[in-house]
C-alpha cells in the first residue's frame, strides 16, 4: 500500500481550496453590503433585491459547498481521534448556517440584514477554522490526502474545476479556454 503522497500536489491543493473560500467570502461581503446599504438607505425595492441575490448564492453556492465538504473533505479527518471533534464542531457550524439561511429565506427588513450579516460572519470563523486547522491536518495527515479529497470538485477549488468540464463558468469566464 502506497502512502506517500506528494507535498507538493498537497500545497497546491490546500491553495486552491484556500483560493476559493476567500473569493465566496468576498462575494458574501458584497452581497450583504449591498443589503444593509439598501435598508440603511429605506429602498425598500433595492433591499428586495439584494436579499434575493444574496438567498440565490447562498442556494447556488455556499450550501453546496458546505455538503460537497461533509462528503469528501470531512469524512477522513472524522475518523480519526485527533480530527474527529474539530470535524464535528465545522459540522455544527454548516448547521447554524444552513439554518441561518432558511431564516434569510423568510426575514424582511432588518431582520434579513442580520441573518445575512450572521452568515457572513459564521462562514468567515468557519473558513478561518478550516484553512487554518482542518485543511493541514488533511494535507499533513499520512493517509490523507487533501489533493484526493476535492480533485475535480468545483463546489470546494471553484474555478479551477471548470477547466475540466464540471459545473458552469461564470460570465466573463464563458467561452475562453
Amino acid at each position: 500500500m502506497n502512502t506517500a503522497k506528494d507535498a507538493a500536489v498537497e500545497a497546491r491543493a490546500l491553495q486552491d481550496v484556500e483560493t476559493h473560500h476567500a473569493d465566496m467570502l468576498k462575494q458574501l461581503n458584497g452581497l450583504v453590503g449591498l443589503l444593509v446599504e439598501a435598508l440603511e438607505a429605506g429602498d425598500s425595492p433595492a433591499g428586495e433585491r439584494a436579499q434575493a441575490a444574496l438567498l440565490d448564492w447562498c442556494d447556488s453556492d455556499l450550501v453546496p459547498h458546505a455538503l460537497a465538504e461533509e462528503g469528501l473533505l470531512y469524512e477522513g479527518p472524522r475518523a480519526r481521534p485527533e480530527g474527529k471533534l474539530l470535524v464535528e464542531g465545522m459540522l455544527a457550524e454548516h448547521r447554524v448556517i444552513v439554518e441561518l439561511v432558511d431564516e434569510l429565506r423568510t426575514a424582511t427588513g432588518v431582520q434579513a440584514a442580520i441573518a445575512g450579516s450572521l452568515i457572513q460572519r459564521i462562514f468567515a470563523l468557519h473558513l478561518d477554522k478550516e484553512n487554518r486547522l482542518l485543511l493541514p491536518f488533511i494535507a499533513e495527515s499520512p493517509g490523507l490526502s487533501l489533493a484526493g479529497s476535492v480533485e475535480g470538485l468545483h463546489e470546494l477549488t471553484g474555478e479551477s474545476a471548470v477547466r475540466h468540464g464540471h459545473g458552469h463558468a461564470h460570465g466573463h469566464d464563458a467561452g475562453h479556454h
